[in-house]
Formats: structure tokens, sequence, C-alpha cells
């Protein structure tokens, strides 16, 4: 495999029977080190993308490549060669948390003496080391999602797939989480697939995001890039009472792309406000005119999604389906098959 691309897909395609079309041929590459954030609704054929690349499902037909590792042909290579954190806890409630890294390493193959320096050196920094004596079932959430984190990292795999690792905690409990993640990329060459319902975690976190909706790929680049797609920022003029309709003025700014008027409000998209705000203003300087504010929106990744998908991004809740593959995952991690 190219060593530019730490995932590469190409033309993945995923059916069952009788005919229903999950995913359909669906190409994207993330190179190593990268955040790559995969957002979708719920049936558009993401968490079926998610089973593909970490082998709970086999692709009908395309080619999929993890760690330099096709999926379909060596997929125990593969589950030795990622990581996985899933919503749903997967630690053991009953062990210490020091016990649930140490079962970890052992069914990855690694030795006692080989695991105990990385052991000790993930729970420093997941701030876990006072705690790893503990049972698990005594942890916070978010002791439990850095201690899973840990898990995830202890053989030192290439790519760390993480799927909607933050559900259920709280603000603090989110920061946390990325807090560890933004330090564990600057420590090590490690590439990171996420999916999740925060989509300000996307917007700070990832180099690249793509969208899939009803089993394609609709849209992917970095984020100020998608945003670009919608008509870029929008500028918000407000104007005194009695101001002349200004919708022609305004129009005829260059760069503008568009003008909306509710009442006293202007709504003008354009790429980049900043840089025409001076020439609005002019624009405005109609006898009558008076302007009473003037503030420019950067466009969120909501309204990329709202506009793209015709679906508002909103968090959903718990999916059986994911708990589902987090025990089979664990189930044939173990058993290698």
């Amino acid at each position: 495999m190219d060593s530019k691309h730490a995932i590469m897909v190409e033309d993945l395609v995923k059916t069952y029977p009788p005919d229903v079309h999950a995913v359909k041929g669906i190409s994207f590459q993330v190179p190593p080190g990268q955040i790559f954030g995969f957002l979708g609704p719920n049936g558009a054929g993401k968490t079926t993308t998610v089973s593909m690349l970490t082998t709970l499902l086999r692709p009908t037909k395309g080619r999929a490549v993890v760690g330099g590792i096709d999926v379909a042909e060596e997929p125990r290579r593969v589950r030795r060669a990622i990581g996985l954190v899933f919503q749903d806890s997967t630690a053991d409630g009953e062990l210490t948390g020091r016990e649930n890294m140490e079962v970890a390493a052992g069914l990855f193959g690694m030795s006692s003496a080989e695991c105990r320096g990385r052991i000790d050196e993930l729970l420093a920094s997941m701030d876990l080391k006072e705690a790893a004596g503990r049972r698990v079932k005594g942890y916070s959430g978010g002791m439990k999602r850095r201690l899973e984190l840990a898990v995830s990292l202890v053989h030192t795999p290439e790519v760390l797939f993480l799927d909607e690792p933050t559900i259920g905690l709280d603000p603090q409990g989110r920061a946390g989480f990325w807090r560890y993640i933004s330090q564990m990329r600057k420590e090590q060459e490690v590439t990171v697939f996420m999916t999740t319902h925060y989509l300000d975690e996307v917007e700070n976190l990832a180099d690249r995001v793509s969208i899939i909706d009803h089993g394609k790929i609709i849209a992917s680049g970095s984020n100020d890039a998608l945003k670009e797609r919608v008509g870029g920022d929008e500028i918000e003029v407000r104007v005194g009472k009695g101001t002349p309709v200004l919708t022609t003025a305004l129009s005829a700014v260059p760069t503008v792309r568009e003008v909306k008027r509710e009442g006293d409000l202007y709504r003008v998209k354009c790429p980049r406000g900043e840089a025409v705000l001076s020439s609005l203003v002019k624009a405005c300087d109609l006898p009558g005119a008076s302007i009473e504010g003037i503030r420019v929106l950067r466009p969120s990744l909501d309204r990329v999604f709202l506009e793209l998908t015709g679906k508002a991004y909103r968090e959903e809740g718990y999916d059986e389906g994911r708990a589902a593959a987090s025990s089979a995952f664990h189930r044939r991690r173990q058993g290698g098959g």
C-alpha cells in the first residue's frame, strides 16, 4: 500500500440480502497522523463503514486497507494493528484499571516484562496512576473513558478508531478526553478515525471530514473547505427604521453571493466577510439609510450538515448496533478469528 495513506478505501460496497444497499461504492484516504472525522445521520452507512474497516463486517465489493493491511484478506492482522474505543463501556468493572490493561496486553501477545513499562506510561499520561489499583466499577465516567483509551493504545496501534467515544460524558469529561487525544497525537504518529454526535469536537480537532448520506459520501474536505461550499461567511447588517431597501445595493458588492432581507436585518453571504465589510458599509451610504449594527458570522459545521443532508445533526441515543459491534470486536480479538 502507498505509505502516504494510513487508511485507503476504494469503491467500498456493503449489501445486505435481499436488496439493502448500506454502502454504495465509497472512496477516501487518510494520511498518517491525521484526525479524520466521519459524519452521517442514522441509517447513512456510517456504522456499516466503521464495521468494515474494523473487520466486524466483510465488504461485499471494493477494497479497504488499514495500516497497510487489507481488511478482507487479513482481518486478524488488522485487529492487532488498530485500537478501538466504542461509545459503550468495554472495561471490566470487577477488575482494577491495571488488570484491565494487563488483560488487553496479554490478548495482543505482550509479555509481562514487555507491557509493564507501557502500562505505567499510559496510566500516568491518562492521570490514572493513583487509581490503577482500584476496581473500575468505582471509576467516574471520564475515568472509564480514559482507561478505555489507554487500553486501546497498549499495543501501540497505527490507527485508532473512536466511535462515539464521548457519548454520555459531561462537558468537562468530553474536554478532558480530547485533551488526552491531542496530547497523544503530539507524542505519537497515530492516525485517528473518529465519529461523533458533537460537531464541536470535529470542528476543533479534525484535519479532514467526510459526510456520508444514503450510503454515499456527499462531501469531503477540511472544515474550512466544507464551510465554503455552503456560501462561506454570513454578514448580518441591521439598519435603522425608515432605511430604504438595500438589497440591490448590497448584492452589487463584489464577491457577494446572496442577500436575504428579514425586515430591518439583511443576511449577506460571501466567501470572506472581513474583506468586504467596508464595501458593504459604503453600499449602505444612501439618502435616508443608517446602519445600527454589522457583524460577521462564520458558518458552522452544523449548518453545512443541514444544507448538505437536509437534516439537523443532533445527539442521538444509545445504538444497540454499536453495542453488538463492540462485543463482537472484543470476542474476535480474543479468539483471533
